[in-house]
């Protein structure tokens, strides 16, 4: 570089605990990743809807990438460390040491899953409350969110766990808390998953009306009562021994985290559009609706004042963007479900060494072998007599219900490879169906949206991309990163550093567009037709559990 003295890159590591692994980036100021790692991490199921790991199996995960990444790099060059997780619970004793969430009393498996439903007696008496802060998640609290597993804990694991327990902390917030020694928590997890709010702080009456009057009695010190905002700077930094554990250096900033999701809509929503033809190029950033799509699915749209948008979650104030209010829609287990329809279909091995003697994957061969039975038509008319509801895991927005569960219509004897793909598709649509249904309701009540933002594992699949535009009628932004997950915890890092003033400044600068994809206009009346079917079907499944439930 000409006309005097090169500065030296500043760099920041973001680190993502999913579902099924930890990954880890090392970010350059322009959001660009340098270098990538993961590592899966173990999962256990010991009766159906109770699903746990162990904390103590995430930290070595999150050591080992954070290793990787940051080989052949000088360290001090390394400005801020930024984590986000799922909103998992982990149970720690007084000395921080695991205590069991499980009747086995194994103490290493001391983190129940964000999608352990292990609490559904408990969720419903809470929701029989109507405490006014279930106003805040869209009127009814989800089995998924942290009250009602930890009444789940008081109930049925008194003298193993919940005696026992010092700290209760949501899976970010542990991140944080082993990277610094600071037990302060994230705005972002207690606001959206603990019912804190960022206005009143705690609100005694309701601990104290489901049973968890504890937590009043302590000053909330299990659970938090130092709370910061997403991307601010924690304590005095990576202690000695977290340092050492991760290979970096001591002192270096660590950011209070971020919700998984809550880290891709950080990594996308911000990123500058224009010359792509996009009406909300001139529109506030309101109107971009950032959809997180990995094992589930997150939809999450901001605004300036509150909305309250029944059976979505929020709003939420400061809980992704600071001073915007965050609505957050989901559909639960989609990639799995995708997974679970190919791989349950009796053709799947013929799939499987299909793909294979292509060096592909399966659903990059699926997508293929969806253009070569489509013929003259548009591939997505192939579902016309083929219709999918999908909520296998319940519904998580926007109707709020746990009971439901999932439908297929249409199907016929034949189990060959064309009968798979078709179903593939029909799951896909069916997904891509219940984003509509869930933008609509959001629009109902008040959103304005004009534009999807995608990112996560489902977002590189080009046909679940297709479908969500011409489902919608939306055009789709994809993220020059494919990994904008951990491009928002590395914006994290960054602001903690504070080599920028502010995460919308960081968010400006971090996160670019690579790809636009328009919805196919001309198909837009068959999937208005879809849409009609798919909200049909789950009307008939409520006449049906009426009729099975009448006495």
């Amino acid at each position: 570089m000409s006309g005097g003295e090169q500065k030296p890159e500043r760099y920041y590591v973001g680190v993502d605990v999913g579902t099924g692994s930890v990954r880890a980036a090392l970010v350059d100021q322009s959001g660009v990743l340098l270098a990538f790692a993961d590592q899966p991490i173990k999962k256990w199921e010991p009766q159906f809807n109770h699903h746990e790991q162990s904390s103590e199996d995430i930290w070595a995960a999150c050591c080992v990438v954070t290793k990787k990444v940051v080989q052949g790099i000088d360290l001090n060059q390394i400005r801020g460390l930024g984590f986000d997780a799922t909103c998992s619970l982990v149970v720690l004793d007084k000395q921080f040491h695991p205590l069991p969430v499980n009747h086995e009393e194994d103490s290493h498996r001391n983190v129940i899953m964000w999608l352990d439903h292990r609490a559904v007696s408990q969720v419903n008496r809470i929701n029989e409350t109507k405490h006014s802060v279930l106003q805040y998640v869209g009127g009814v609290m989800s089995v998924e969110m942290q009250a009602p597993k930890l009444l789940w804990l008081k109930e049925n694991l008194r003298e193993t766990c919940w005696d026992k327990a010092g700290h209760f902390f949501d899976l970010p917030d542990f991140l944080s808390w082993k990277a610094t020694g600071v037990t302060a928590r994230s705005l972002c997890s207690l606001v959206c998953k603990w019912t804190y709010s960022a206005e009143r702080g705690w609100d005694d009456s309701f601990w104290k009306m489901i049973g968890l009057e504890d937590f009043v009695a302590d000053n909330y010190s299990k659970i938090g009562n130092q709370v910061l905002p997403p991307g601010a700077s924690l304590g005095n930094g990576l202690t000695p021994e977290a340092a050492r554990d991760l290979g970096l250096l001591p002192g270096i900033a660590v950011a209070a985290s971020l919700i998984d999701a809550h880290a891709g809509g950080l990594g996308v929503i911000g990123a500058d559009v224009k010359g792509h033809g996009l009406v909300c190029e001139g529109q506030p950033v309101t109107s971009r609706l950032a959809v997180i799509c990995g094992t589930s699915s997150c939809h999450m749209g901001i605004s300036k004042d509150p909305i309250f948008v029944p059976g979505v979650w929020g709003p939420y104030f400061s809980a992704m963007v600071p001073g915007f209010w965050l609505n957050e829609g989901g559909q639960s287990v989609t990639g799995k479900l995708i997974d679970h329809m190919v791989e349950g279909h009796a053709a799947f091995p013929e799939l499987q060494v299909k793909a294979t003697a292509r060096c592909q994957s399966v659903y990059a061969y699926l997508n293929s072998h969806l253009d070569l039975i489509k013929k003259a038509q548009p591939v997505g008319f192939l579902t016309v007599d083929l219709h999918v509801w999908p909520d296998f895991h319940g519904n998580r927005s926007p109707l709020a219900d746990l009971t439901l569960k999932g439908m297929v219509t249409g199907l016929k004897l034949s189990q060959d490879l064309d009968d798979l793909a078709i179903l593939y598709l029909a799951t896909v649509q069916a997904i891509a169906l219940g984003t509509r249904f869930i933008i609509e309701a959001m629009e109902a009540a008040g959103h304005s949206i004009s534009t999807l933002f995608l990112c996560g594992g489902l977002s590189k699949n080009p046909l679940f991309v297709q479908m969500h535009a011409d489902v919608t009628g939306m055009p789709v932004v994809l993220s020059q990163e494919v990994e904008s997950v951990l491009v928002g915890a590395a914006i994290l890092g960054a602001c903690a550093s504070g080599d920028f003033a502010s995460v919308q400044e960081a968010m400006a600068k971090m996160s670019k567009v690579g790809k636009v994809v328009f919805p196919r206009l001309q198909d837009k009346k068959y999937y208005d037709k879809k849409y009609q079917v798919f909200l049909k079907l789950v009307e008939h499944q409520k006449e049906y559990l009426a009729i099975m439930n009448d006495n």
